[in-house]
Formats: C-alpha cells, structure tokens, sequence
C-alpha cells in the first residue's frame, strides 16, 4: 500500500490539474476530511507559495480556490504561449495522430481513407511536432511512404511501448466490417477483384 500523501499535497495536486476553480467543499469529499481543514490547508499553500516566491500563486475566485502564474512572469508567457511547444494539437490532428498510433504502419492515403478527409496538414503538422516519422515504403504499387508513431509520441503519452495503448475493443466494428473497409488498400484485392 502505497503511504498517504499529506493533505496540503494532495490540494496541490488536485488545483495543478484542474481547469476550473475548485470548491473548498469539493477538496473536502475528495480528501475525505472536512472543510475547515481543507480551509486551513488552503490558506497554508497559498502562504507557503508566497513565502518561497513561487512562480503560481493560489487565489480564492469564482467560489473556489484556482493555481494562477504570478502576474510579473506575464511577459514571458506571453512569448512562451506564442511558440509551437505551447499550441495544442487540433481535433484533427489528434484524430490523425490515433488513427496512425493504432493502424501503424500506415500511409497518408490511408489515413485520410480512414478519416473520411485528407489527412495532409494534420500530417505535416504531426512530422513537424515530432510525433509522427516516416517508418518504411509499402512494397505494393506506388511504394507509398509508410508513417508510424514515435518515441516522442509515447513519451508524451507516458506509455513505454505501444502495446501500452488503451485496447480499441470497446470501439472497433466486428472484424468483417474491418476486412471490408481495409480490401480497397490490400495489393492482392485490385487485382481479385478486377477478375470477377
């Protein structure tokens, strides 16, 4: 059994993660203890962030309590915020990036296939983020370039291999659904089907 973080710790971890602010009464049915001590460990964190100059502060706002930068840094969050290490990736480009995470390796024919539009800029977004690489060519036709997911890809994810992902089971159609959707891609299928 893992040993019980102490409370103030814990009110950290739980403002660091949230998007919103967070009630004293919510941290109180978390944390199971009750809301004066939740109260006090709040006013306890916010001194202790001031005392050592922190660079977040926490305040009370919108009926709840909420981590903030401290107002000086304003300046170099504006110039962080305006770099490519600080944009999120767009739905499509996350929609992208699991379609190649789980059908890997896989072409950008295929993936856009797979999506039901051109996948192009999600891609070039994805090479350029470091999260997806060319893997190989696919020894068919063409010899499209072949992409997979990279060692960025699951550092980002906190997964050790790929065979760390979430399984698709829940979500995938039967498997002779999959056979038909994935034929059109299958070398041999061109041919075979041209014959009858």
């Amino acid at each position: 059994m893992e040993p019980m973080m102490e409370s103030r710790a814990l009110i950290e971890s739980i403002l660091f993660v949230a998007e919103t602010p967070v009630t004293t009464t919510e941290l109180a049915e978390v944390l199971e203890v009750g809301r004066t001590d939740v109260e006090a460990e709040l006013e306890g964190l916010a001194d202790d962030l001031a005392a050592r100059d922190a660079g977040i502060v926490l305040r009370r706002v919108g009926g709840g309590w909420r981590m903030f930068a401290r107002p000086e840094a304003k300046p170099y969050l504006e110039r962080f915020a305006a770099t490519e290490a600080a944009t999120r990736l767009s739905p499509a480009a996350l929609e992208t990036l699991a379609v190649v995470a789980y059908k890997q390796p896989v072409s950008r024919g295929q993936v856009s296939e797979i999506r039901g539009v051109d996948a192009e800029r999600a891609m070039q977004t994805l090479e350029r983020r470091g999260l997806v690489a060319e893997i190989g060519r696919d020894p068919g036709p063409g010899q499209a370039i072949l992409y997979g997911t990279t060692t960025l890809f699951l550092e980002k994810l906190g997964l050790d291999t790929l065979a760390d992902l979430p399984p698709l089971a829940d979500h995938v159609p039967p498997a002779e659904v999959l056979d038909a959707l994935e034929r059109p891609f299958r070398p041999e299928s061109t041919s075979n089907e041209s014959t009858s």
